[in-house]
C-alpha cells in the first residue's frame, strides 16, 4: 500500500494543525484505510488489533464533520469498560484543547460508578460529543436526559469484548432510538459469528476493513519456557532477574489465578500491580492511573481486564498460563511490539498446551525455546522435539527404501536381506547428515 501523510486525506485545515501538534507524521494502516471512507459517511466494520491507532482512525473523521453551535448530539463513542471510555475521552479533550474549540464544542463522558442524578442535573444542554459505556448511556436516555437521534455517527469500539461482557444488548436498545440513517463504525479485534446478527440488523453494505500483521515478527520474540511441574511464580521471579522490563503484563487465566499469582510475586519482592474484573470501580481506576504513571514494573491481569484498557509502553508480555484459544493468545501478545517498538512475549507451557502451540505454529508463529538455568537463559529442546525426531526418522526410512535395489528374481529370505540393506543405507544417510 502506498504511504502518504495526513495532508493527502484532506482534513479541515484546523484539524490538520491538530494532527501536526499531536506529532502524527503518517497515518497507520487502519487510519489510512478508515479515515477516507469514514469521511464519506459510509458505515464501516474495522478489524484490527489493539495498538493499531484505531482511536484516531474514527475520532479524526468524526471531528472533521462537526458543526459549531449545534447544541445537539453529533457523534457518540461507546466502549465496553470505564477505563477505555476515560482514555478515549482524554483524547477527545486533547483534540479540543489543541484546536481551541473547547468552549464551542461540548464533550461529555458518561460511565458507571458516578452519580447519575448529579450527572443529569449538570446537563443544561445536549453535548456535541458523547463518550460512554452502554449501560450508563442507556440509563440517561431512558431518563429523557439524553437524545442521540440527532447523532450522525455512532462508534462501537471493542465489539467482540462488548459481546463477551453481554453489553451488545444494551447497544441494541440504544441504536433503536437512533436515526435509521446513522453512520455506524464498528471496531473489533475479531469478528465472532455471534456478532453477525447485530451487524446485519444495523448495517447495510458496510465497508469491511481488515488490518493484518499488526505484530511484526521482526519486532516480537515469542519465547517458550517449559513449566515442568514448577511453580509459575518461582519461574517468573527468576525471569524478572534477567529481563528488567519497562513494563510487563503477566497474564493469568481467571480472577482466582490472578489473585494467587499477584500475592506470590509480591511476597517475592516484585513491584507488581493487579487488574481484573473482580476489583471495585474505585480500585480499578486507581490501578489504571498507577499503571499509566509507571508505579508498577509488573501487572498481573486477566484477558478481559487488560483488553478493556490501552496500556502504553509494554516491553514484555508473560503468560503464566497459556490461554485455551488462539484469539486470546493474539490479544495478549498484541500488547507489546507496538508502534514500531520491540517486544518480548514469554510463555510458560505444559503438555496440555501442545494443541494450542501446534495451531499457532501452523499459523506461522515462530517460537524460540529457553529455560532459566542457574539464573541464566539457556536454549533447550523445542517443545515439539519428539514429533520432529519422529518426522526425521520417517523421512530417513522413506529415503533409504528408495535407494534399496530390488532383486529381479525373488529368493527365500529376500525380505530380510532388503531390510538389512535399508538399515545400512539409513545409517549411511544419518552419518552424512551429521557430517553436513
Amino acid at each position: 500500500m502506498k504511504k502518504y501523510d495526513f495532508k493527502a486525506i484532506n482534513l479541515n485545515p484546523w484539524l490538520e494543525e491538530v494532527v501536526d501538534q499531536l506529532g502524527f507524521k503518517q497515518p497507520t494502516p487502519i487510519q489510512q484505510q478508515v479515515i477516507p471512507v469514514a469521511l464519506t459517511g459510509e458505515s464501516i466494520i474495522g478489524q484490527s488489533q489493539t495498538g493499531s491507532g484505531k482511536t484516531h482512525a474514527f475520532l479524526l473523521p468524526l471531528f472533521n464533520q462537526l458543526e459549531l453551535n449545534k447544541k445537539e448530539v453529533q457523534f457518540v463513542v461507546t466502549t465496553p469498560t470505564r477505563e477505555l471510555a476515560s482514555q478515549i475521552f482524554d483524547q477527545v479533550k486533547k483534540i479540543l484543547a489543541l484546536s481551541g474549540l473547547e468552549h464551542q464544542i461540548q464533550a461529555k463522558l458518561f460511565i458507571g460508578g458516578t452519580d447519575k442524578k448529579r450527572t443529569i442535573e449538570k446537563l443544561t444542554e445536549q453535548p456535541d460529543i458523547i463518550v460512554a459505556t452502554p449501560g450508563r448511556l442507556l440509563d440517561l436516555m431512558n431518563e429523557g436526559a439524553i437524545s442521540i437521534y440527532t447523532a450522525r455517527s455512532f462508534v462501537v469500539d471493542e465489539a467482540d469484548l462488548m459481546l463477551d461482557l453481554g453489553l451488545i444488548n444494551e447497544i441494541d436498545q440504544i441504536l433503536v432510538k437512533a436515526s435509521p440513517s446513522i453512520q455506524l463504525l464498528v471496531f473489533s479485534a475479531t469478528i465472532p459469528k455471534r456478532l453477525q446478527p447485530f451487524l446485519k440488523k444495523y448495517m447495510e453494505n458496510p465497508t469491511f476493513i481488515e488490518i493484518k500483521d499488526q505484530i511484526s515478527p521482526n519486532l516480537l520474540e515469542n519465547r517458550l519456557v517449559p513449566l515442568r511441574h514448577r511453580n509459575p511464580a518461582e519461574i517468573i521471579s527468576q525471569i524478572a532477574q534477567t529481563i528488567h522490563p519497562y513494563l510487563a503484563i503477566i497474564f493469568a487465566n481467571g480472577k482466582e489465578a490472578c489473585d494467587e499469582l499477584y500475592h506470590e510475586l509480591s511476597q517475592r519482592g516484585l513491584n507488581v500491580g493487579i487488574l481484573h474484573g473482580g476489583l471495585s470501580a474505585r480500585e480499578r481506576k486507581r490501578v489504571v492511573k498507577d499503571i499509566q504513571s509507571l508505579k508498577y514494573q509488573y501487572v498481573v491481569a486477566t484477558d478481559l481486564a487488560a483488553r478493556g484498557i490501552d496500556i502504553e509502553g509494554v516491553s514484555h508480555v508473560i503468560n503464566a498460563q497459556l490461554p485455551k484459544e488462539v484469539e486470546f493468545f493474539v490479544h495478549r501478545v498484541g500488547r507489546t511490539a507496538r508502534a514500531g517498538m520491540e517486544g518480548t512475549a514469554i510463555h510458560l507451557y505444559t503438555d496440555q498446551d501442545r494443541a494450542l502451540l501446534s495451531k499457532l505454529t501452523e499459523d506461522g508463529i515462530e517460537f524460540s525455546n529457553y529455560d532459566i538455568i542457574k539464573g541464566e537463559w539457556r536454549e533447550v529442546k523445542a517443545w515439539n522435539n519428539r514429533k520432529l525426531r519422529g518426522n526425521q526418522k520417517d523421512d530417513l526410512d522413506q529415503e533409504a527404501w528408495k535407494r534399496v535395489k530390488r532383486p529381479k528374481k525373488v529368493k527365500p529370505g529376500y525380505k530380510v536381506k532388503l531390510r538389512k540393506e535399508q538399515e545400512r543405507i539409513k545409517r549411511k544417510l544419518k552419518k552424512d547428515k551429521y557430517r553436513k
